[in-house]
Protein backbone atom coordinates (compact mmCIF):
# COMPACT_ATOMS: atom_id res chain seq x y z
CA UNK A 1 0.00 0.00 0.00
CA UNK A 2 2.88 2.37 0.68
CA UNK A 3 4.26 1.62 -2.78
CA UNK A 4 1.03 2.88 -4.31
CA UNK A 5 1.45 6.20 -2.51
CA UNK A 6 4.95 6.81 -3.91
CA UNK A 7 3.79 7.45 -7.46
CA UNK A 8 0.77 9.59 -6.58
CA UNK A 9 2.79 12.87 -6.67
CA UNK A 10 3.79 12.06 -10.26
CA UNK A 11 0.13 12.32 -11.22
CA UNK A 12 -0.21 15.71 -9.66
CA UNK A 13 -1.74 14.65 -6.37
CA UNK A 14 0.40 17.15 -4.51
CA UNK A 15 -1.48 20.06 -6.09
CA UNK A 16 -3.30 21.99 -3.45
CA UNK A 17 -3.42 25.50 -4.84
CA UNK A 18 -6.98 26.43 -5.78
CA UNK A 19 -9.43 29.25 -5.66
CA UNK A 20 -11.10 29.65 -2.26
CA UNK A 21 -14.24 27.65 -1.84
CA UNK A 22 -17.20 28.18 0.51
CA UNK A 23 -16.63 28.49 4.23
CA UNK A 24 -17.43 24.86 4.82
CA UNK A 25 -13.65 24.35 4.71
CA UNK A 26 -12.81 27.16 7.12
CA UNK A 27 -13.46 28.10 10.67
CA UNK A 28 -17.00 29.20 11.45
CA UNK A 29 -18.03 32.18 13.56
CA UNK A 30 -17.52 30.18 16.72
CA UNK A 31 -13.95 29.31 15.79
CA UNK A 32 -14.64 25.62 15.26
CA UNK A 33 -13.33 23.71 12.32
CA UNK A 34 -15.62 22.83 9.41
CA UNK A 35 -16.19 19.22 8.42
CA UNK A 36 -13.34 19.32 5.84
CA UNK A 37 -10.88 21.51 7.69
CA UNK A 38 -7.98 19.07 7.76
CA UNK A 39 -6.77 15.67 8.87
CA UNK A 40 -6.57 16.78 12.42
CA UNK A 41 -10.28 17.43 12.62
CA UNK A 42 -12.58 14.85 14.16
CA UNK A 43 -14.82 13.19 11.54
CA UNK A 44 -17.83 10.99 11.90
CA UNK A 45 -18.32 7.80 9.91
CA UNK A 46 -20.86 9.64 7.71
CA UNK A 47 -18.04 11.83 6.41
CA UNK A 48 -16.08 8.93 4.92
CA UNK A 49 -15.20 9.32 1.25
CA UNK A 50 -15.46 6.25 -0.94
CA UNK A 51 -15.13 6.13 -4.73
CA UNK A 52 -15.47 9.47 -6.61
CA UNK A 53 -14.52 12.72 -4.94
CA UNK A 54 -16.57 13.25 -1.74
CA UNK A 55 -19.10 16.02 -2.28
CA UNK A 56 -21.00 17.96 0.35
CA UNK A 57 -24.39 19.08 -0.99
CA UNK A 58 -25.25 22.76 -0.63
CA UNK A 59 -27.98 23.51 1.84
CA UNK A 60 -30.16 25.32 -0.71
CA UNK A 61 -29.43 23.18 -3.81
CA UNK A 62 -28.95 19.40 -3.77
CA UNK A 63 -27.59 19.45 -7.34
CA UNK A 64 -24.53 21.52 -6.33
CA UNK A 65 -21.60 19.86 -4.58
CA UNK A 66 -18.84 21.42 -2.51
CA UNK A 67 -15.42 19.73 -2.67
CA UNK A 68 -12.37 20.04 -0.49
CA UNK A 69 -9.46 22.21 -1.66
CA UNK A 70 -7.35 19.19 -2.60
CA UNK A 71 -10.16 17.35 -4.40
CA UNK A 72 -11.08 20.46 -6.36
CA UNK A 73 -7.46 20.99 -7.43
CA UNK A 74 -7.13 17.36 -8.58
CA UNK A 75 -10.44 17.46 -10.43
CA UNK A 76 -9.50 20.56 -12.44
CA UNK A 77 -5.75 19.87 -12.77
CA UNK A 78 -3.68 18.83 -15.77
CA UNK A 79 -4.14 15.09 -15.24
CA UNK A 80 -7.89 14.88 -16.01
CA UNK A 81 -7.86 17.75 -18.53
CA UNK A 82 -4.66 16.90 -20.46
CA UNK A 83 -3.32 13.40 -19.70
CA UNK A 84 -6.67 11.58 -19.65
CA UNK A 85 -7.84 13.04 -23.01
CA UNK A 86 -4.49 12.10 -24.56
CA UNK A 87 -4.97 8.48 -23.46
CA UNK A 88 -8.52 8.44 -24.83
CA UNK A 89 -7.35 9.87 -28.17
CA UNK A 90 -4.66 7.18 -28.39
CA UNK A 91 -7.21 4.50 -27.62
CA UNK A 92 -9.57 5.83 -30.29
CA UNK A 93 -6.89 6.30 -32.96
CA UNK A 94 -5.57 2.74 -32.65
CA UNK A 95 -8.40 0.72 -31.19
CA UNK A 96 -11.27 1.72 -33.47
CA UNK A 97 -9.70 0.91 -36.87
CA UNK A 98 -7.79 -2.14 -35.59
CA UNK A 99 -10.86 -3.75 -34.02
CA UNK A 100 -13.22 -2.77 -36.84
CA UNK A 101 -10.94 -4.35 -39.46
CA UNK A 102 -10.38 -7.44 -37.30
CA UNK A 103 -14.13 -7.89 -36.76
CA UNK A 104 -14.78 -7.51 -40.50
CA UNK A 105 -12.17 -10.12 -41.44
CA UNK A 106 -13.31 -12.54 -38.71
CA UNK A 107 -16.92 -12.23 -39.86
CA UNK A 108 -16.29 -12.54 -43.61
CA UNK A 109 -13.09 -14.50 -44.22
CA UNK A 110 -12.64 -16.83 -41.23
CA UNK A 111 -14.12 -20.31 -40.75
CA UNK A 112 -17.03 -20.61 -38.32
CA UNK A 113 -15.13 -22.21 -35.45
CA UNK A 114 -15.83 -21.88 -31.70
CA UNK A 115 -12.64 -19.84 -31.25
CA UNK A 116 -13.75 -17.50 -34.06
CA UNK A 117 -17.00 -16.74 -32.25
CA UNK A 118 -15.12 -15.85 -29.06
CA UNK A 119 -12.68 -13.59 -30.92
CA UNK A 120 -15.51 -11.87 -32.79
CA UNK A 121 -17.23 -11.05 -29.50
CA UNK A 122 -13.96 -9.78 -28.04
CA UNK A 123 -13.40 -7.52 -31.05
CA UNK A 124 -16.98 -6.28 -30.77
CA UNK A 125 -16.54 -5.45 -27.06
CA UNK A 126 -13.32 -3.54 -27.72
CA UNK A 127 -14.94 -1.73 -30.66
CA UNK A 128 -17.98 -0.73 -28.59
CA UNK A 129 -15.68 0.47 -25.82
CA UNK A 130 -13.97 2.78 -28.31
CA UNK A 131 -17.34 4.09 -29.51
CA UNK A 132 -18.23 4.94 -25.90
CA UNK A 133 -15.17 7.17 -25.43
CA UNK A 134 -16.00 10.34 -27.49
CA UNK A 135 -18.47 11.78 -24.92
CA UNK A 136 -15.94 11.24 -22.15
CA UNK A 137 -13.22 12.77 -24.31
CA UNK A 138 -15.33 15.88 -24.94
CA UNK A 139 -16.06 16.12 -21.21
CA UNK A 140 -12.38 16.16 -20.23
CA UNK A 141 -11.32 18.45 -23.07
CA UNK A 142 -13.96 20.98 -21.96
CA UNK A 143 -12.31 21.11 -18.51
CA UNK A 144 -14.72 18.77 -16.71
CA UNK A 145 -17.86 20.31 -18.21
CA UNK A 146 -20.33 17.65 -19.29
CA UNK A 147 -21.84 18.81 -22.61
CA UNK A 148 -24.92 16.55 -22.53
CA UNK A 149 -27.67 15.84 -20.03
CA UNK A 150 -28.16 13.53 -17.07
CA UNK A 151 -29.46 10.62 -19.16
CA UNK A 152 -26.45 10.78 -21.49
CA UNK A 153 -24.10 10.80 -18.49
CA UNK A 154 -25.67 7.61 -17.15
CA UNK A 155 -25.55 5.94 -20.57
CA UNK A 156 -21.91 6.96 -21.02
CA UNK A 157 -20.94 5.55 -17.62
CA UNK A 158 -22.80 2.27 -18.22
CA UNK A 159 -21.24 1.90 -21.69
CA UNK A 160 -17.71 2.62 -20.46
CA UNK A 161 -17.76 0.17 -17.56
CA UNK A 162 -20.02 -2.39 -19.22
CA UNK A 163 -17.92 -2.82 -22.36
CA UNK A 164 -14.65 -2.73 -20.43
CA UNK A 165 -15.71 -5.52 -18.08
CA UNK A 166 -17.30 -7.45 -20.95
CA UNK A 167 -13.88 -7.39 -22.64
CA UNK A 168 -12.22 -8.67 -19.44
CA UNK A 169 -14.75 -11.49 -19.13
CA UNK A 170 -14.35 -12.44 -22.80
CA UNK A 171 -10.57 -12.49 -22.38
CA UNK A 172 -11.08 -15.04 -19.61
CA UNK A 173 -13.36 -17.06 -21.92
CA UNK A 174 -10.73 -17.04 -24.68
CA UNK A 175 -8.06 -18.18 -22.21
CA UNK A 176 -10.29 -21.05 -21.08
CA UNK A 177 -10.88 -22.11 -24.69
CA UNK A 178 -7.15 -22.09 -25.46
CA UNK A 179 -6.39 -23.98 -22.26
CA UNK A 180 -8.75 -26.76 -23.32
CA UNK A 181 -7.30 -26.85 -26.84
CA UNK A 182 -3.64 -26.96 -25.80
CA UNK A 183 -3.61 -28.73 -22.44
CA UNK A 184 -6.49 -31.18 -22.94
CA UNK A 185 -6.71 -31.72 -26.71
CA UNK A 186 -8.54 -35.04 -26.40
CA UNK A 187 -11.18 -33.73 -24.02
CA UNK A 188 -11.43 -30.58 -26.10
CA UNK A 189 -12.97 -32.56 -28.95
CA UNK A 190 -15.97 -33.29 -26.78
CA UNK A 191 -16.04 -30.07 -24.75
CA UNK A 192 -15.19 -27.41 -27.32
CA UNK A 193 -17.99 -26.63 -29.69
CA UNK A 194 -20.42 -23.97 -30.76
CA UNK A 195 -22.60 -24.50 -27.70
CA UNK A 196 -19.74 -23.88 -25.29
CA UNK A 197 -18.57 -20.81 -27.24
CA UNK A 198 -22.10 -19.41 -27.41
CA UNK A 199 -22.58 -20.05 -23.70
CA UNK A 200 -19.31 -18.33 -22.77
CA UNK A 201 -20.09 -15.30 -24.94
CA UNK A 202 -23.66 -14.98 -23.67
CA UNK A 203 -22.50 -15.41 -20.07
CA UNK A 204 -19.83 -12.70 -20.43
CA UNK A 205 -22.26 -10.17 -21.90
CA UNK A 206 -24.94 -11.03 -19.35
CA UNK A 207 -22.63 -10.68 -16.34
CA UNK A 208 -21.24 -7.38 -17.68
CA UNK A 209 -24.78 -6.05 -18.23
CA UNK A 210 -25.88 -7.05 -14.73
CA UNK A 211 -22.80 -5.45 -13.14
CA UNK A 212 -23.17 -2.21 -15.12
CA UNK A 213 -26.94 -1.77 -14.83
CA UNK A 214 -26.86 -0.25 -11.29
CA UNK A 215 -24.75 2.59 -12.69
CA UNK A 216 -27.88 3.90 -14.42
CA UNK A 217 -30.01 4.00 -11.28
CA UNK A 218 -28.65 7.11 -9.53
CA UNK A 219 -28.08 10.73 -10.47
CA UNK A 220 -24.52 11.38 -11.66
CA UNK A 221 -24.42 14.97 -12.93
CA UNK A 222 -23.78 17.66 -10.32
CA UNK A 223 -22.57 21.24 -10.53
CA UNK A 224 -19.37 22.21 -8.77
CA UNK A 225 -19.95 24.98 -6.25
CA UNK A 226 -18.82 28.47 -7.28
CA UNK A 227 -18.08 27.43 -10.87
CA UNK A 228 -19.67 26.62 -14.22
CA UNK A 229 -18.46 23.00 -14.17
CA UNK A 230 -21.10 20.32 -14.68
CA UNK A 231 -19.51 17.10 -13.43
CA UNK A 232 -20.38 13.64 -14.73
CA UNK A 233 -19.76 10.89 -12.17
CA UNK A 234 -16.58 12.54 -10.85
CA UNK A 235 -18.21 13.84 -7.65
CA UNK A 236 -21.10 12.18 -5.85
CA UNK A 237 -23.01 13.04 -2.65
CA UNK A 238 -21.72 11.43 0.50
CA UNK A 239 -25.15 10.11 1.39
CA UNK A 240 -25.28 7.80 -1.65
CA UNK A 241 -21.59 6.92 -1.85
CA UNK A 242 -21.48 4.66 1.18
CA UNK A 243 -24.97 3.21 0.84
CA UNK A 244 -25.15 2.62 -2.93
CA UNK A 245 -21.94 3.21 -4.88
CA UNK A 246 -19.62 1.32 -2.55
CA UNK A 247 -21.19 -2.17 -3.02
CA UNK A 248 -21.72 -1.50 -6.74
CA UNK A 249 -18.06 -0.83 -7.45
CA UNK A 250 -16.81 -3.57 -5.15
CA UNK A 251 -18.86 -6.04 -7.21
CA UNK A 252 -17.54 -4.51 -10.43
CA UNK A 253 -13.93 -4.81 -9.32
CA UNK A 254 -14.20 -8.33 -7.90
CA UNK A 255 -16.58 -10.01 -10.36
CA UNK A 256 -15.73 -7.98 -13.45
CA UNK A 257 -11.95 -7.82 -13.09
CA UNK A 258 -10.19 -9.86 -10.43
CA UNK A 259 -12.08 -13.12 -10.94
CA UNK A 260 -11.57 -13.01 -14.74
CA UNK A 261 -7.89 -12.19 -14.18
CA UNK A 262 -7.61 -15.11 -11.75
CA UNK A 263 -9.15 -17.44 -14.33
CA UNK A 264 -6.79 -16.08 -16.99
CA UNK A 265 -3.80 -16.60 -14.70
CA UNK A 266 -4.77 -20.20 -13.97
CA UNK A 267 -5.52 -21.06 -17.61
CA UNK A 268 -2.51 -19.28 -19.07
CA UNK A 269 -0.27 -20.64 -16.32
CA UNK A 270 -1.25 -24.21 -17.16
CA UNK A 271 -0.89 -23.41 -20.86
CA UNK A 272 2.59 -21.98 -20.33
CA UNK A 273 3.65 -25.12 -18.47
CA UNK A 274 2.31 -27.33 -21.27
CA UNK A 275 4.05 -25.24 -23.95
CA UNK A 276 7.32 -25.12 -22.02
CA UNK A 277 7.32 -28.91 -21.88
CA UNK A 278 7.11 -28.93 -25.67
CA UNK A 279 10.49 -27.29 -26.12
CA UNK A 280 11.59 -24.73 -28.70
CA UNK A 281 9.00 -25.67 -31.27
CA UNK A 282 6.45 -23.85 -29.11
CA UNK A 283 8.68 -20.86 -28.38
CA UNK A 284 6.55 -18.33 -30.27
CA UNK A 285 3.31 -19.53 -28.66
CA UNK A 286 5.01 -19.49 -25.26
CA UNK A 287 6.09 -15.86 -25.61
CA UNK A 288 2.72 -14.80 -26.99
CA UNK A 289 0.81 -16.46 -24.15
CA UNK A 290 3.01 -14.78 -21.55
CA UNK A 291 2.52 -11.43 -23.28
CA UNK A 292 -1.26 -11.86 -23.35
CA UNK A 293 -1.38 -12.51 -19.61
CA UNK A 294 1.04 -9.69 -18.79
CA UNK A 295 -0.91 -7.13 -20.84
CA UNK A 296 -4.23 -8.01 -19.19
CA UNK A 297 -2.72 -7.70 -15.72
CA UNK A 298 -0.94 -4.44 -16.58
CA UNK A 299 -4.02 -2.72 -18.00
CA UNK A 300 -6.78 -3.90 -15.68
CA UNK A 301 -5.06 -4.30 -12.31
CA UNK A 302 -4.02 -0.67 -11.49
CA UNK A 303 -7.48 0.92 -11.75
CA UNK A 304 -9.28 -1.84 -9.89
CA UNK A 305 -6.57 -2.05 -7.23
CA UNK A 306 -6.87 1.69 -6.62
CA UNK A 307 -10.61 1.25 -6.38
CA UNK A 308 -10.31 -1.38 -3.65
CA UNK A 309 -7.58 0.56 -1.84
CA UNK A 310 -9.93 3.49 -1.80
CA UNK A 311 -12.34 1.37 0.23
CA UNK A 312 -9.61 -0.07 2.45
CA UNK A 313 -9.62 3.11 4.52
CA UNK A 314 -12.13 5.58 3.07
CA UNK A 315 -11.63 8.31 5.65
CA UNK A 316 -10.68 11.74 4.25
CA UNK A 317 -7.37 11.67 6.09
CA UNK A 318 -6.28 8.44 4.36
CA UNK A 319 -7.66 7.75 0.86
CA UNK A 320 -10.00 10.69 0.25
CA UNK A 321 -8.19 11.90 -2.89
CA UNK A 322 -7.23 8.52 -4.31
CA UNK A 323 -9.88 9.05 -6.98
CA UNK A 324 -7.46 11.55 -8.53
CA UNK A 325 -5.16 8.63 -9.40
CA UNK A 326 -8.04 6.37 -10.34
CA UNK A 327 -9.18 8.61 -13.24
CA UNK A 328 -5.96 8.28 -15.31
CA UNK A 329 -5.64 4.59 -14.43
CA UNK A 330 -9.17 4.04 -15.77
CA UNK A 331 -8.18 5.80 -18.99
CA UNK A 332 -5.09 3.57 -19.14
CA UNK A 333 -7.35 0.51 -18.95
CA UNK A 334 -9.02 1.50 -22.22
CA UNK A 335 -5.69 1.04 -24.02
CA UNK A 336 -6.19 -2.70 -23.63
CA UNK A 337 -8.61 -2.43 -26.56
CA UNK A 338 -5.65 -1.28 -28.69
CA UNK A 339 -3.43 -4.18 -27.67
CA UNK A 340 -5.96 -7.01 -28.00
CA UNK A 341 -6.14 -6.95 -31.83
CA UNK A 342 -2.37 -7.27 -32.19
CA UNK A 343 -2.12 -10.08 -29.64
CA UNK A 344 -5.13 -12.14 -30.68
CA UNK A 345 -5.57 -11.42 -34.40
CA UNK A 346 -2.69 -9.72 -36.18
CA UNK A 347 -0.08 -11.88 -34.45
CA UNK A 348 -1.18 -14.76 -36.68
CA UNK A 349 0.48 -14.86 -40.15
CA UNK A 350 -2.66 -16.45 -41.60
CA UNK A 351 -4.81 -13.63 -40.25
CA UNK A 352 -2.44 -10.99 -41.62
CA UNK A 353 -2.65 -12.64 -45.04
CA UNK A 354 -6.45 -12.43 -44.87
CA UNK A 355 -6.25 -8.76 -43.89
CA UNK A 356 -3.94 -7.97 -46.81
CA UNK A 357 -6.20 -9.85 -49.17
CA UNK A 358 -9.22 -7.93 -47.91
CA UNK A 359 -7.45 -4.58 -48.14
CA UNK A 360 -6.33 -5.36 -51.68
CA UNK A 361 -9.83 -6.45 -52.65
CA UNK A 362 -11.48 -3.17 -51.64
CA UNK A 363 -9.52 -0.95 -54.11
CA UNK A 364 -10.02 -3.50 -56.89
CA UNK A 365 -13.77 -3.56 -56.21
CA UNK A 366 -13.88 0.23 -56.28
CA UNK A 367 -12.01 0.29 -59.61
CA UNK A 368 -14.30 -2.35 -61.10
CA UNK A 369 -17.39 -0.51 -59.91
CA UNK A 370 -16.21 2.81 -61.36
CA UNK A 371 -15.32 1.18 -64.68
CA UNK A 372 -18.71 -0.51 -64.81
CA UNK A 373 -20.51 2.76 -64.13
CA UNK A 374 -18.64 4.45 -66.96
CA UNK A 375 -19.56 1.62 -69.31
CA UNK A 376 -23.22 1.78 -68.31
CA UNK A 377 -23.54 5.50 -68.70
CA UNK A 378 -20.75 8.03 -68.25
CA UNK A 379 -21.71 11.59 -69.21
CA UNK A 380 -18.15 12.23 -70.27
CA UNK A 381 -18.13 9.50 -72.94
CA UNK A 382 -21.55 10.17 -74.36
CA UNK A 383 -22.66 6.58 -73.72
CA UNK A 384 -25.98 5.69 -72.29
CA UNK A 385 -27.46 2.95 -70.16
CA UNK A 386 -29.70 0.56 -71.96
CA UNK A 387 -32.08 0.64 -69.02
CA UNK A 388 -32.81 4.30 -69.56
CA UNK A 389 -34.79 5.61 -72.54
Amino acid sequence: MRGALLWLPALGLSLVGSAPTPSVYDEDDAGTLGPWAGPEAVRTPQQAAPRSFPGQACANDSDVLVLTHSSRALLLGWVPTRLVPALYVLSLAIGLPANALALWVLATRSPRLPATALLMNLAAADLLLGLALPPRLAYHLRGQRWPLGEAACRVSTVALYGHMHAAALLLAAVSLDRYLALVHPLRARALRGRRLAAGLCAGAWLVAAVLATPLALRQQTFRLADSDHLLCHDALPLATQMSFWRPVFICLAVLGCFLPLLLMALCHGATLCALAAGGRRHGHALRLTALVLASAVAFFTPSNTLLLLHYWDPSPGAWADLYGAYVPSLALSTLNSCVDPFLYYYASPEFRDKVRAQLCRWPSRATTTSQGSREVGDPGTGTRSSSHP
